[in-house]
């Protein structure tokens, strides 16, 4: 059963906006440790790609958030959700801390698809109960 769906769409040029005033403490508010590692790769190899990694990223937590029904309010933190990649490539959520036993505890299961083109992200979730 549907628990929610939610949707985003990002200018990536507000995001790059973003990185220029702030730098890299930006990047670090709004990713988790494995995505702030992959970030720093693609923005040191091409500039353009890390600015656009971190827009999908921002997206689809934006996107998770509402489908959850929470917005950016706690337990859901930036932090908290990352975007990882499943072994097929597949863009998957991945959760910590109170976010992931909260998530748990109303046994939910989501789902992610993401794009992006040169000016904007966009992301798409649903999240559904798991019986």
């Amino acid at each position: 059963m549907i628990y929610g769906i939610g949707t985003d769409i990002c200018d990536i040029r507000r995001i790059e906006a973003a990185y220029a005033r702030h730098g890299e403490r930006f990047a670090a508010k709004v990713l988790g440790p494995h995505e702030m590692s992959v970030f720093r790769e693609r923005l040191a190899r091409v500039p353009a790609r890390g600015l656009r990694y971190l827009a999908t990223r921002f997206s689809a937590k934006e996107a998770f958030s509402k489908a959850i029904g929470m917005g950016m309010r706690m337990p859901m933190t930036w932090r908290d959700c990352e975007v990882v990649k499943a072994p097929s490539g597949k863009p998957e959520i991945r959760l910590h801390r109170q976010l992931a036993a909260w998530f748990d505890e109303r046994g939910l299961r989501a789902h992610l698809s993401v794009t992006d083109e040169s000016d904007y992200a966009a992301s798409f979730v649903v999240v559904e109960t798991k019986d």
